[in-house]
């Protein structure tokens, strides 16, 4: 976008949490007028994201929103604050503009951003391009719905910088003119139907990551994805690379990845490259496979060597709270799997263990469909644990098929699973739900899973 300023003066933006207050600090520098609204009573906002505020002096309100709101050119919404929320539809209803803070972050980003979405492995992927490109010498930026918000680190980005963006789909759902140079999505499955009147709208809002790309761009896909493969061929401008694990798909497009004989192998116009034997892969599982695959072509797609791409592959580790091992306790080994919190994410879990599971299930509810993991729970796991809002939800649907036991709070579940679990079994922490009935976000929940752990 040419000068935002030129175009607005004042912005009111909906949301006091992580990416909201990057979005203030960030406008107020850029000379906006700038105010910060947050429903949530004062008590319940993060005291530093308090601090931040009234340090740079920025107008705002907590506990409700009133119609100074409105008195605005412009509305910056935080991936929090539901599209169909009061606040959203009267704005929209008064003919204001509403963009997310992945938009108005992009206005004065000067590198080049390969953003990362899917209802599964974002934080994974996103995280493993990052650590390619910086031990590759990129001045590398790794920001997003992964943790640290875009609009804290585009001031110090330039010409040469990579950005590695993890982006959910609500914030995807405001972008107006956000133009990432890579484009992935890793796959689409049920999720945050909580949030959408259908699984048809989510898909949109997936796939909206493509609609300002052009023939310089690329968009990066899983093959093996239907769904994506599907909307693929509806009006995506950007050059097309895909994944699969069969080696079928080099003649669908003219770059990508696939697995042959456990090899990892790129194929662009000049043929082909292995890249790395998967088996050597440190993260396990069919899904990370794919994430690895997404992370090559992006790679290579900028040129970097296969020596440097294998390199970071083989001691990559993972990520906080995803399959993370917390610790053997007489034989019995316990996993913090958190950052499930869609069944399609537990589903890829379950899959990566032969070990007997004692599975700790349930949260918040997003409209889970657990027959969608009935197969692989009756496979792999010997008891469940129900937890949160949804524990009797998970406790109704699985009583009959295996032993379930709710728990009041998480160190009842912990305790419960380590009594149900024996040596050569695994505790797994994979809860197909949000977090926010009990904790902070997912990170607070897998926190004190390894706390009540590590104090077992």
């Amino acid at each position: 976008m040419n000068n935002p300023l030129n175009k607005f003066k004042r912005i009111s933006i909906i949301g006091a949490a992580r990416s909201g207050v990057a979005a203030a600090k960030l406008l107020k520098k850029k000379g906006f007028e700038v105010f910060l609204s947050d429903a949530s009573l004062p008590g319940k906002i993060d005291p530093e994201f308090v601090k931040e505020i009234e340090t740079c002096n920025i107008g705002h309100e907590f506990g409700s929103h009133s119609s100074r709101v409105y008195d605005a050119d412009i509305i910056v919404v935080s991936p929090g604050v539901p599209q169909n929320s009061e606040v959203i539809t009267t704005a929209l209803g008064k003919g204001l503009e509403v963009i997310s803070e992945v938009e108005a972050a992009s206005w004065f980003c000067k590198g080049k951003v390969i953003a990362i979405t899917g209802t599964n492995g974002k934080t994974t992927t996103t995280t493993l391009i990052g650590e390619i490109f910086k031990d590759a010498g990129y001045k590398t930026f790794v920001c997003g719905n992964i943790g640290t918000a875009f609009s804290d680190i585009v001031e110090d980005t330039d010409e040469n910088s990579i950005i590695v963006l993890e982006t959910s789909s609500f914030q995807l759902d405001n972008i107006k003119e956000f133009k990432p140079f890579i484009a992935i999505c890793l796959n689409i499955t049920p999720d945050h139907l909580d949030r959408y009147d259908s699984f048809e709208k989510y898909l949109e809002s997936k796939m909206k990551i493509t609609d300002n790309q052009n023939s310089s761009d690329y968009f990066v896909f899983n093959y093996d994805d239907e769904l994506v493969r599907k909307s693929v061929s509806y009006g995506i401008n950007a050059k097309q690379s895909a994944f699969s694990l069969y080696p079928s798909v080099k003649d669908k497009t003219e770059s990508g990845a696939f697995v042959d004989n456990f090899d990892l192998i790129y194929y662009y116009y000049m043929g082909e490259e292995n890249i790395i034997d998967t088996q050597n892969l440190i993260i396990k599982g069919q899904h990370n496979v794919y994430n690895a695959m997404a992370s090559v072509i992006s790679a290579r797609i900028f040129g970097i060597e296969k020596e440097y791409i294998r390199k970071t592959l083989e001691n990559f580790k993972g990520v906080e709270h995803r399959l993370e091992f917390v610790r053997d306790i007489n034989g019995i080994k316990f996993y913090n799997d958190s950052k499930a919190t869609n069944v399609n994410s537990v589903w890829y879990a379950l899959k990566g263990f032969n070990e007997p599971l004692v599975l700790i299930l349930g949260g918040k509810d997003k409209g889970n469909d657990y027959s969608q993991i009935e197969n692989e729970v009756k496979e792999h796991v010997k008891h469940i644990i129900a937890i949160g809002e949804s524990k009797e939800k998970v406790y109704n649907y699985f009583k009959d098929i295996l032993p379930v036991t709710m728990a009041e709070n998480m160190n009842d579940a912990v305790n419960t699973a380590a009594s149900a679990a024996a040596k050569n079994e695994v505790v797994l922490l994979s809860p197909a739900c949000a977090s926010f009935d009990m904790f902070d976000n997912y990170e607070h929940r897998g926190r004190e899973f390894k706390k009540i752990v590590n104090s077992l």
